[in-house]
């Protein structure tokens, strides 16, 4: 009855024949997915829809002021609804197809979103303050002695606030490890100081009770701390009444004056306590020393470029407000203002790792496009007769586009939904791979802004993958539609080139990608063939230990103190030697000052760079690993004594003697107002700013000395210490460690416990995250590109069957017919090479800052990358190689 139907409305005998057609091949393919009762109604609903539509169509024709205009098309939202029904039903139809093209896309959109989960985290939000965009971190850009930036002295921050145009006021803080005892036991936290500005610039008032008021800061006020929401919960049980109590913070008893806001979070920076920072005008011997961050407001209307302007017109007058800042030389310095956003304080240089990442998984995006374009290409050709119908009846070019392009809109968004998922298990992964030291990890997550990303990425994907092929589709034009959409026929060379072309790229993006993998890949093998200058490091236990004043309130005594922590460390069954410093290498706690060599009258900053100095206790130098190259070590006979003596690296006497043995009973020192001090031993230089930069000068003194840098006597009581042990698990040793101490001062907290190889993993952090990173982005682009190859070669195989076919009835042997396969492919994959490369150049330019011991052209990296691809290419093309060679001609030609 249907086909009878058919018949009577399309008098064309081709056109109703191929319509029949359509119905039938595209109602066999359905019948292993419906039963036979569903397919029979489906194939009679759907001859009757087209039978109607071509009646509709014939008196649209004929009285065409008669018909609604929904049927007309001038009825845009009819039309696009109408659309919509239909791209959804064509999803449902074909659901392999539709399966593929959005896992797809869900893999690309997920890597973005959650890789823009972290940039919007770490790099877009703003900080969670008041006008945050008026917040700055004031400091000074020093490039003659090697400081990109340096903070402030009490002389800056007393000028700037009294003097300065540009802020609506000026606050100075700093941060510390403080001991909390007088409970059940002792604790080492983190403590934040401000001065009495700080919290209303940031506009923060606290929860309970007050904030600091100058009064506070004044000498001999009583001492005073506001708590952190979090320290108030845990350890006070969120007590109403907790304003006005005492707690005792390293051995002095301090009232709680307030308790901050839940949420409130300082840079990156989570504190227990807030303390008042105290500052107090420099004297006129004192020394200057930039000691102090300090953040500012913005008045309305005034601009970064007005800040520092007003900045530079201060620093002079510094000097002649405190002569004691007249000592450092601002020629010599070619000291300038740094005003910058006070996010800039905390990104640092990590927004451009994030920002190549993000590029740098938009190119899987990129790569997963372009698959998905193949694969909707290839479902537009399997319904080249549904087309051929449509224009038949009357759908025009534009009518056509628009209903594919809303077809792959809706696929785009469904890969959203697909990449929304996984992206929300991927930040759970990236949370759990960043190095501790990323900042603002604590605000990465999936919110609204990440929602609207993906909304945002799918709708282009969408459009990017669906347009292409669907102009394609739509610029042919047929002049006998169903006859040529008939059976045997098949796209043309335009829409082969265009799957080549989508092909290449995505070989060329894999290689680019897998090219910065590579490069990343031999950066960390070379780092870890780097030798820090000490060894082992798995072996030794590292943990902060400080003796407050109150604790033990004269300095010799506090020495006295570590020597005997130091002596039962060393007494713990398995520990082959202890010893402590002021910072250990790769800490970052360095000190830095010019280094004068007796007889050299050139002027410090030009006899060399600043240097850093520490103070060394025990056997640091022997617990580290480090080796003794001439003379010898400090003693403790050197501490009790305060001898000035001391201890330098390798690369230090060779810069002012030439050959380590000959800096032994030299002598330096660091100000010119300070004695000289014999040089008595050389050791190994280390990489003390981690394995990316090279080894630098530095000078080791005892833990107490007498007359440096203008103190009487410089005794360090927060040192570092290092305990190098024979067992398997350096950590293991803690609990010993720690009855150990405790049996001396059970008000002696450790903080910061780790293995000396953790303090060097978490220098490779960064390079190690983005490795990770880079290596999965190029092993989607790599999977993604070969699955892209191998439907291109297979569709272009399945069409040109009948050609085959021929071929073979005319003489071709299987062999020339799979070579043939295999050079199409070949042909693909040179051209993907070759864009590879060129991109590859482009790409790894931009992340030469994270690369090390490596060129961004390095050869074996390319030839490796290139190597790689080229097989994954072959492969790619070798099945439907085997396939074509395989086919019977007969059947071929039957089937054409």
């Amino acid at each position: 009855m249907a086909e009878s139907l058919l018949r009577k409305l399309i008098p064309d005998d081709h056109a109703c024949e191929d319509v029949l057609g359509e119905l039938a091949e595209e109602f066999g393919r359905a019948s292993g997915w419906y039963s036979s009762l569903r397919l029979r109604i489906r194939y009679w609903m759907a001859a009757f829809s087209i039978a109607a539509w071509y009646a509709l169509e014939r008196c649209r024709q004929a009285r065409p002021a008669v018909l609604p205009d929904s049927i007309q098309g001038t009825n845009g939202m009819n039309n696009l609804r109408a659309d919509l029904r239909l791209a959804l039903r064509s999803v449902r139809r074909a659901p392999i197809p539709t399966l593929a093209i959005v896992v797809t896309l869900g893999l690309g959109i997920g890597a973005n979103a959650a890789i823009f989960s972290v940039v919007n985290g770490v790099l877009l939000k703003p900080l969670p303050f008041q006008d945050p965009q008026q917040l700055v971190s004031v400091g000074h850009a020093a490039p003659g002695v090697g400081f990109r930036r340096l903070a402030n002295t009490a002389s800056t921050y007393l000028t700037y606030r009294d003097s300065g145009r540009a802020f609506e006021d000026i606050g100075v803080w700093s941060s510390a490890q403080v001991s909390v005892t007088g409970q059940a036991r002792a604790r080492r936290v983190t403590a934040l100081y401000f001065s009495d500005a700080v919290l209303p610039l940031l506009r923060v008032r606290p929860a309970l009770g007050r904030g600091f008021a100058s009064s506070d800061a004044a000498p001999g006020a009583p001492e005073t701390l506001i708590l952190a929401h979090s320290f108030w919960q845990r350890h006070l049980g969120g007590d109403p009444d907790v304003v006005g109590r005492f707690l005792r913070m390293e051995g002095q008893r301090m009232e709680v004056i307030g308790v901050l806001p839940e949420r409130f979070r300082f840079l990156d920076f989570e504190p227990a306590v807030i303390l008042p920072l105290r500052v107090s005008p420099p004297g006129e011997e004192a020394r200057p020393s930039f000691d102090y961050n300090a953040l500012a407001r913005l008045r309305p209307g005034v601009t970064l470029e007005d800040a520092n302007r007003d900045l530079a017109r201060m620093i002079p007058l510094v000097s002649e407000r405190f002569p004691s800042f007249g000592r450092i030389s601002l020629e010599e310095y070619r000291m300038a203002p740094s005003v910058l956003p006070l996010k800039d304080e905390i990104v640092g240089s990590v927004g451009r790792v994030l920002w190549l990442l993000l590029a740098t998984v938009g190119l899987v995006l990129l790569i997963a496009c372009a698959n998905a374009a193949n694969l909707f290409l290839i479902r537009i050709d399997s319904r080249r007769r549904e087309i051929a119908v449509r224009k038949a009846l009357g759908a025009s070019k534009a009518r056509v586009v628009r209903h594919f392009l809303v077809e792959s809109v809706t696929l785009g968004l469904l890969g959203g939904v697909v990449g929304l998922g996984l992206a929300f298990w991927g930040v759970r992964l990236l949370i759990a791979m960043a190095p501790a030291n990323l900042p603002r990890l604590g605000e990465v997550g999936i919110d609204s802004a990440v929602g609207f990303f993906t909304l945002g990425v799918s709708l282009l994907c969408g459009a990017l993958f669906g347009i292409l092929p669907v102009m394609l589709s739509g610029s042919e034009q047929l002049s006998s539609p169903l006859k040529e959409a008939g059976r045997g026929s098949s796209p043309g060379r335009k829409r082969h080139r265009f799957r080549h072309s989508l092909a290449a790229l995505q070989v060329s993006i894999a290689l680019a990608l897998l090219i910065a993998s590579g490069l990343m890949i031999r950066t960390f093998y070379l780092l870890g063939e780097v030798d820090p200058g000490f060894q082992r490091p798995e072996q030794v236990l590292t943990f902060r230990l400080s003796i407050p004043r109150a604790e033990v309130e004269d300095h010799m005594q506090a020495a006295r103190l570590h020597q005997s922590i130091l002596e039962r460390l060393k007494a713990i069954p398995g520990v082959v030697e202890a010893g402590a410093a002021s910072s250990i290498t790769m800490e970052g706690r360095s000190n830095r000052n010019f280094v004068f060599a007796e007889g050299d009258s050139r002027p410090g900053s030009q006899t060399s760079p600043l240097r850093s100095y520490k103070a060394v206790a025990g056997d640091y130098f022997g617990a580290m690993g480090i080796p003794l190259l001439a003379g010898r070590t400090l003693t403790w006979d050197d501490i009790l004594r305060k001898a000035a003596v001391g201890v330098v690296t390798e690369s230090l006497a060779r810069e002012h003697w030439g050959d380590p043995h000959q800096a032994l009973g030299k002598r330096i020192r660091h100000d010119p107002s300070d004695p000289w001090r014999e040089i008595v031993g050389v050791v190994g230089d280390v990489r003390d700013r981690g394995l990316r930069e090279g080894v630098s000068g530095i000078a080791y003194w005892p833990m107490a000395v007498e007359d440096f840098l203008g103190f009487d006597l410089w005794v360090r009581r927060a040192l570092t210490y290092v305990v190098r042990t024979e067992r398997v698990d350096a950590v293991g040793l803690l609990p010993e460690v720690r009855d150990a101490i405790w049996s001396l001062n059970p008000n002696l907290p450790l903080a910061q416990v780790r293995t000396l190889d953790a303090v060097v993993a978490r220098t490779l952090a960064p390079t190690a995250f983005a490795l990770v990173m880079l290596s999965i982005a190029a092993a989607l682009g790599v999977a993604l590109g070969m699955v892209g190859l191998y439907g291109v070669i297979s569709s272009i195989f399945a069409q040109r069957t009948p050609e085959i076919g021929v071929r073979m009835a005319l003489g071709a042997s299987p062999g020339d017919i799979g070579r043939m396969v295999l050079k199409q492919g070949g042909g693909v994959a040179l051209v993907g090479i070759a864009g590879g490369l060129a991109a590859a150049l482009a790409l790894t330019g931009f992340m030469s800052s994270l690369l090390h011991g490596v060129a961004r052209s390095d050869p074996l990296t390319y030839a490796a990358a290139t190597l790689l691809v080229a097989v994954v290419c072959l492969l790619a093309s070798v099945h439907p190689a085997r396939r074509a060679s395989r086919v019977d001609p007969i059947q071929s030609l039957r089937w054409g």
